[in-house]
Parts: structure tokens; sequence; C-alpha cells
């Protein structure tokens, strides 16, 4: 029998964010992320994949394992309803997992990937 070697510390967490909108201030567990402290901005990446729902584009994030909270809030290219204009901010407390990102995939209306090198090739004639 295999022992579970996982290390849940360091499992790394997601978030799907809607298109336009920006990530603001980050939480860590000393409170916010003090970049002084830690020497280095938070990791943090968008993803090459996006889901659909409701005709809104939903881009998947990459967090560090450190980072226990998100803020985002509506950038100036954000395609807002007058709904989602009247709402400043919002913090994201509970960052998914990768099982949790896995399910949501299965369940969107849409997927989409993207590739930053244009030169890639997936192998396959088209």
């Amino acid at each position: 029998m295999a022992a579970d070697v996982t290390n849940k510390a360091d499992v790394v967490k997601y978030f799907f964010l809607s298109d336009g909108w920006v990530v603001g201030r980050v939480w860590e567990l000393g409170g916010l992320w003090n970049e002084s402290a830690w020497r280095r901005k938070p990791d943090i990446q968008r993803l090459d994949l996006c889901i659909w729902e409701q005709a809104e584009q939903l881009w998947l994030y990459r967090v560090e394992t450190a980072v226990l909270m998100v803020e985002v809030t509506p950038g100036e290219s954000a395609q807002l309803d007058s709904t989602a204009k009247s709402i400043g901010q919002v913090v994201l407390k509970r960052l998914m997992t990768s099982d949790q990102v896995i399910d949501r995939l299965c369940q969107a209306e849409r997927l989409e990937t993207f590739h930053r090198n244009p030169l890639m090739t997936t192998g396959f004639d088209e």
C-alpha cells in the first residue's frame, strides 16, 4: 500500500474571474500581502483556459499556496451590465482546489483554450 505523500499545505489554488476584472489586494495568513516582507508580489497567473457561462467569459487563475483571499474589481475594459457596475469590489474568500476546477470545467456551457505562443503546434495536421 502506497503512502499518501500529498502535503495539504502545498496545494495550488484557483479561481475563475470575469473577463475585464482585475486582481486588487491579496491576503495571506498574516493579513494583507506585504511585498516588503515577502520581497515579491504574490504569484497569481491567468491561465490560457476560460469557460463561458450565461454569455460571460470566465478566466481560470492559479494562485500560490500562501494566498488566502483575493480582492477583484472591474477593470476599465470590463463589459458590465448596470448591476455589475454598482459592485465596486468582491473578495474571493474560498479559492478552489484542482478537483473543484475539474468539476466546474465539466459543467461549463463552453470551454476555450488559448495558446500564447503562435508558433506552438499540436502535432496534428489540420
